[in-house]
């Protein structure tokens, strides 16, 4: 029996392609007739493997369009395909198009540096590693300098094709690698890669090494493509499926709410428990509404923090919360910290971005349990860290938490303390608070933790709706009027007590408005810089400014002291490389350069 190939085994693959079919249109099946000679379509299909030329594929149609939309249609369209034809594949799929090898709290990054990366593409062409170099700053992205280079070379074997999952475990093994000789094990692996690369394969190989896949591909993106994949083809049929469209015959509007509903589904979930591996699985045997069941808010394993809304005044907040019962909190200037306490004892802290930040404070760490009270078992606080003055009894800025060591500090070697200032309570005791109200998690945090002056407090707050109080507490939060010990504050957090409360994760809502001088109209300074240097673009800013240095004028030396970076001012875009466009002097509001 001969087996047809499809496709020619992706070199065709249009995930883009108008009423894609995830069986017809894909390119990892075998010819149903052929095969329905002598045994079943299951047993050919569901065991292929996802050739990397797919998600190449696949990232390349993306790449080509700026549309939102119809960039979750196309990875939607691939991810329809893998759910029917090799469902095993699907987290590998999943992680490919994030750019991880691993959830983002277990700290495994690829990121390897350019050089190194230049290096291989050299070894593994053949060409010089200044060639290699030139074209890299020609072009601006080393992923095109290496699909030119392989397009180019010529091979006496033809090595086998790439997989996805190949691909995915060869990453991880480059993440996790280490002791003697590490780098030369990395550039063979990616050496054995690279010759096997066909078409855009090297190109998004290549950037996935180094950190970027530069294709605008957001995670809230990736969640809704495989929240509108898991409507329109569900994964818990058997092969072959009998929906293969479950949008077929219905309103745009029903297809749209009922997508955004399984949607919210997975990104909730995602939220509460970001880790794709726990996700995946029980995605594909039981229905997407019963996925919140089995993956739910554990200590150890961080959530996405719920985020505020800025606002620019006292009366947008009193015109927002009219109707309901708010709080006022001081807006603390350091960095985010979740704590897990687990009933083993062990804790944790986590920032923002879900980084485990635990060896970075052993000093948070040994005072937990003083702070404890006796009924708490397991807990997840939501706070603050923040650099202390000890004699002084006051805050110091971030600039100063900036320094503490970020991984591995020795408790005894600390010279920046931290205060931590407790503002939520998310988990207790085995019960997830994510949907109770902002008063009764506030109220549980007050129960279970005591204060300890200098170590762990709780975040000073005051309950009013006068216009005048909260315009006074704003100005107490920056000066530090109240409490000598609360100065150097950023502002305010403005948060809803009972009515729509709930702890919204990942989300930027209008239930929390941040308010700080910078943010008010007519307060906020600005500042007269000067553009005294520039960087060369690179991906899409190719033979462009990609960015600006900037320096305000100190009469004292009479020279010009440089200040930041500008990343990406209004008239950027447009700039060639010609000193000549570089603009003098431009004004910018403080915090917003």
């Amino acid at each position: 029996m001969t087996i047809s190939k499809s496709k020619d085994d992706g070199k065709q693959y249009n995930p883009s392609k108008t009423k894609y079919h995830p069986i017809e249109d894909a390119c990892w099946k075998n010819n149903e007739k052929a095969a329905s000679l002598l045994c079943s379509v299951v047993d050919l299909t569901i065991n292929r493997k996802v050739p990397y030329l797919a998600v190449a594929k696949t990232f390349e149609a993306i790449e080509s369009i700026s549309a939102r939309l119809k960039m979750i249609e196309i990875l939607s369209n691939f991810f329809r395909s893998v759910l029917v034809l090799t469902p095993d594949d699907l987290t590998y799929c999943v992680y490919m198009c994030l750019n991880k090898v691993a959830p983002s709290y277990e700290g495994l990054e690829l990121g390897i540096g350019e050089n190194l990366l230049m290096k291989t593409i050299a070894q593994a062409t053949g060409r010089s590693l200044e060639k290699v170099k030139e074209d890299a700053q020609q072009r601006g992205d080393l992923g095109l300098v290496a699909e030119m280079s392989r397009s180019n070379q010529r091979t006496m074997f033809t090595p086998q094709k790439l997989t996805v999952r190949g691909v995915f475990t060869k990453l991880k093994e480059i993440a996790t690698m280490s002791g003697n000789a590490v780098t030369s094990k990395k550039i063979d692996k990616i050496k054995a890669m690279f010759v096997a690369c066909r078409q855009s394969e090297a190109r998004y190989l290549i950037r996935s090494l180094g950190g970027k896949l530069r294709i605008g591909l957001a995670e809230q993106s990736v969640l809704h493509a495989l929240g509108q994949a898991v409507y329109l083809t569900p994964p818990t049929q058997e092969y072959p499926p009998k929906i293969i469209d479950a949008g077929k015959g219905l309103s745009s509007e029903t297809v749209k709410k009922n997508i955004e509903e399984v949607s919210l589904i997975i990104k909730t979930t995602y939220c509460e428990c970001p880790n794709f591996d726990a996700i995946i699985p029980v995605l594909l045997k039981e229905d997407v509404h019963d996925l919140p069941k089995h993956c739910k808010l554990t200590p150890g394993i961080p959530l996405k923090p719920m985020l505020a809304h800025p606002t620019k005044g006292v009366h947008e907040v009193l015109q927002r919360f009219e109707d309901s019962a708010f709080t006022c909190e001081y807006k603390y200037d350091g960095e985010r910290a979740q704590i897990h306490i687990l009933e083993n004892g062990k804790i944790h802290v986590y920032s923002r971005n879900q980084e485990d930040n635990t060896s970075k404070y052993p000093d948070i760490i040994t005072r937990i349990p003083s702070i404890m009270k006796d009924t708490v078992k397991s807990a997840i606080i939501d706070s603050e860290a923040v650099a202390w003055d000890r004699e002084k009894n006051q805050i110091l800025p971030f600039q100063v938490l900036s320094t503490r060591k970020r991984k591995d500090a020795d408790a005894a070697d600390i010279k920046v303390q931290v205060c931590v200032y407790a503002f939520d309570l998310l988990y207790l005791n085995g019960e997830s608070l994510v949907q109770e109200s902002f008063c009764k998690r506030r109220e549980l945090l007050y129960d279970s933790f005591s204060e300890s002056p200098g170590e762990f407090v709780f975040a000073t707050s005051t309950i009013s709706n006068n216009t005048d109080d909260i315009a006074e507490f704003l100005e107490e939060s920056i000066k530090g009027k109240l409490f000598e010990a609360s100065n150097s504050c950023e502002g305010l957090m403005v948060k809803t007590l009972d009515v729509d409360a709930t702890y919204e994760i990942a989300k930027r809502s209008r239930n929390w408005l941040k308010l700080k001088k910078d943010y008010l109209e007519g307060v906020g300074d600005t500042l007269d810089v000067v553009v005294i240097g520039g960087y060369i673009g690179t991906g899409k800013r190719t033979g462009k400014y990609g960015g600006f240095l900037l320096a305000v004028y100190d009469e004292d030396n009479e020279e010009y002291q440089t200040i930041c970076k500008d990343g990406a001012p209004p008239w950027s875009s447009g700039s060639v490389l010609d000193h000549r466009s570089l603009p003098p002097v431009f004004e910018s509001r403080r915090g917003h350069i």
